[in-house]
């Protein structure tokens, strides 16, 4: 037997225990209702065996009116609020309906799913949502757990069966370790194999059961556990789906470790917008900021680290700015990663310091085509990459005096000319010689001179929360 064959087997066995060990816990019962890539999540658990003991009921309303008429209208069939509207409704129906023969001895729950999967006419983002509200105890009140999910596979089949996984997974996590979150998104891509099914690019907790959980964390815990490449927030600081933030918009991004944010991160923002907006097509009004954190950036594990993640997107919201958090080292992977949700213009800020690795060959080690290939990716189609001047040694660099190697020097300036690398104004020189990796050094000493380089706001909140080790009273 091959190594594949025998992988997808052991891959389904997983899948048939966990839906099996669900079943015969004869206090676990409730719905199942699927719309869109078929029946999978319920043909998992009744092909396990004794499924009579946990599903109550299962159902597809493929139908627009249908489905209005169990659920309610929604703005959209495949969404959020879709989702929560027939998890609410199943659940409601199962407690009113059974609490009376079995309320005392069941946790009821209800599962529900609403996805665009691949069809022979649809042949956009395959995408959906995916929820379960359930009871850990009997006459418990219930929480949820919601996710965005898109599916990778190729063909409706193939994306059906990695859905119904999936399904299996949130199901048996919800109730076999709820009292870990951590370890419920570990194993939610159990089973689907070696290559990758699904992306998972949201999740929210809510009820009494996950009271303290702090949903950012959850979904920064996404890329961790390689359920996605990146996760999104917005400037309400709450967990966004990249796809609905960036759609449609003309997406100015600026990467930094923002410990802590400064003034240079404003004047970079400022006037990369502002030279961004007179581009052709773009819409001044339709201009998305966001600030980008790699994960290299946010090295370490723990509540320190916790904490040092939480303080950044805190105080990166209060100046405007939406989040992302990506494991994107390098610069035309993020582009590309961009370039998925949006078909309008990018606009990348960088510092010129970051040409110490933007132009080192090294860098691109393991690219066929090297440091063209690379950016002949970052630069493409309606890309342009702000490089905003800095001083060094007391002499001011710029985008046309920074030192490449030699055999780069004619590329850059193609770049130049072709107005694929754009000179960023300077805003105030003075604040140039801001470093935000020296003046972290100094937060944990007390008030000093590093407040001034800090927009008001951001000094103030790093003095009143204790942030980055800022001393306490």
């Amino acid at each position: 037997m091959s190594d594949i064959n025998l992988a997808n087997r052991k891959n389904k066995k997983l899948t048939q225990e966990k839906a099996l060990q669900v079943n015969l816990n004869s206090q676990i019962y409730g719905a199942i209702v699927e719309i869109g890539a078929g029946q999978e999540t319920a043909r998992q658990f009744f092909s396990a065996g004794a499924a009579a003991g946990t599903v109550a009921k299962t159902m597809s309303a493929y139908d627009m009116q249908v489905s209005d008429d169990v659920y309610g209208k929604a703005g959209r069939y495949v969404s959020r609020e879709r989702c929560e509207q027939m998890l609410r409704h199943e659940y409601d129906l199962m407690h009113n309906r059974l609490s009376e023969s079995r309320g005392q001895e069941s946790s009821f729950f209800a599962y529900a799913a609403t996805v665009t999967a691949r069809s022979y006419t649809q042949k956009n983002e395959c995408h959906g949502w995916i929820g379960v509200r359930r009871q850990l105890k009997p006459n418990a009140e219930p929480s949820e757990i919601i996710l965005h999910v898109r599916m990778l596979d190729d063909t409706n089949i193939e994306q059906s069966e990695a859905l119904g996984i999936l399904g299996v997974n949130l199901v048996h996590g919800a109730y076999y370790h709820a009292d870990d979150p951590k370890t419920i998104i570990d194993n939610l891509q159990d089973g689907m194999g070696y290559d990758k099914r699904i992306e998972i690019d949201l999740i929210h907790f809510s009820g009494p059961d996950f009271s303290d959980v702090e949903n950012r964390l959850m979904n920064l815990h996404l890329i961790h556990s390689w359920s996605c490449r990146a996760v999104m927030f917005g400037a309400d600081g709450h967990s966004i789906v990249p796809a609905s933030a960036l759609r449609k918009k003309d997406t100015v991004v600026i990467r930094g470790s923002f410990k802590p944010p400064t003034k240079i991160h404003m004047d970079m923002k400022e006037v990369a917008i502002k030279q961004f907006a007179k581009e052709e097509g773009v819409d001044p009004d339709n201009v998305l900021a966001v600030a980008e954190i790699t994960m290299n950036e946010l090295s370490g594990q723990g509540e320190e680290a916790d904490s040092d993640f939480l303080a950044r997107v805190d105080l990166l919201n209060e100046l405007g700015f939406s989040v992302l958090i990506s494991d994107y080292l390098r610069f035309f992977r993020l582009r590309s990663w961009i370039r998925r949700y949006t078909k309008n213009r990018i606009g990348i800020v960088l510092s010129v310091l970051d040409f110490d690795y933007l132009f080192a060959e090294q860098y691109y080690d393991g690219l066929e085509g090297g440091i063209l290939e690379a950016f002949g990716k970052l630069f493409s189609d309606n890309t342009n990459v702000y490089v905003y001047p800095t001083i060094r040694n007391g002499k001011l660099i710029t985008l046309e005096n920074a030192d490449v190697a030699d055999e780069l020097s004619y590329l850059l300036q193609h770049l130049i000319h072709n107005r694929a690398m754009v000179t960023a104004e300077i805003k105030d020189v003075a604040n140039l010689t801001i470093s935000a990796r020296e003046i972290v050094k100094q937060i944990p000493l007390g008030r000093g001179d590093w407040e001034k380089s800090l927009p008001v706001q951001t000094a103030e909140q790093i003095i009143e929360r204790k942030l980055f080790g800022y001393p306490g009273d």
